[in-house]
């Protein structure tokens, strides 16, 4: 059984988390939530290092075998520095969801929604570089997302507001499919995908994600699926948010 720890800014993790539990049913999973410190979107790159390895540092001391940066904003700050400084660990990163789209477009434009720190990552960059010639990518961040998510605003007035607000400049643009660049933001999917209308396709990149774990765990021979599941909840600041939006991925 694989001892399988995942980290976020704060719940949004939840949704690679839900992923994961669809291809490996039977794993221990370690979950933390450092919303005492959420959102990450603004905060420099040596801040968010700086969590991250306090975190792995716990999860590890819980006997984690594999960590999920289930963060693009961590992934995009920290992941090459937890690699080098822990080489002994098996990180899997968020992947901007760029090459996909951009297969997929008929519009010749596609949208991509995430944080400030993301956008600027070399990650997302360097995956947009390879894309960017042949469509056009327009971006936006996200702005209210995560702190909709974190308060359990899901749906209703005040979230279609806010999402429409980012939304509407991808779709003004022609973007015919929508990248969420954030793992908060698929818990809004229901809001996006209404907003869109018919044509746009959303694309949730942790389903790939869960699948790299699948194959890194296979990879590095730690043996899967013998069960029994269970899942520890840890957090830095209250725990109403993360349980609130833990009941929902059941």
């Amino acid at each position: 059984m694989a001892s399988i720890g995942i980290f976020d800014s704060g719940s949004g993790g939840l949704s690679v988390y839900r992923e994961l539990r669809k291809i490996l049913p039977r794993e221990r999973y370690l979950y933390f939530s450092d919303n005492a410190h959420c959102p990450y979107g603004e905060k420099s790159a040596a801040y968010i290092q700086d969590r991250a390895r306090v975190i792995t540092d716990i999860l590890l001391g819980m006997g984690a075998d594999i960590i999920v940066v289930a963060c693009n904003t961590a992934t995009a700050a920290a992941i090459a520095t937890l690699r080098e400084e822990y080489p002994a660990v098996p990180f899997i990163g968020m992947e901007p969801a760029v090459k996909p789209a951009a297969l997929g477009t008929e519009s010749g434009v596609i949208g991509v929604l995430a944080t400030a720190g993301t956008l600027k990552g070399s990650k997302y960059l360097n995956t947009r570089g390879q894309y960017e010639d042949d469509v056009k990518i327009v971006e936006h961040v996200g702005q209210g997302f995560v702190e909709l998510v974190e308060g359990g605003i899901l749906d209703g007035p005040e979230a279609e507001a806010t999402v429409r607000a980012s939304l509407q400049p991808l779709l003004d643009a022609g973007a015919d499919r929508i990248v969420l660049g954030c793992t908060h933001y698929p818990f809004l999917q229901p809001v996006i995908e209404r907003l869109c209308g018919s044509g746009v396709q959303v694309i949730d990149p942790a389903p790939a994600v869960a699948r790299q774990t699948l194959h890194v765990l296979q990879e590095k021979g730690i043996p899967v699926g013998e069960g029994p599941f269970s899942i520890d909840l840890y957090h830095s600041g209250e725990p109403e948010s993360l349980l609130r939006i833990y009941k929902l991925v059941q």
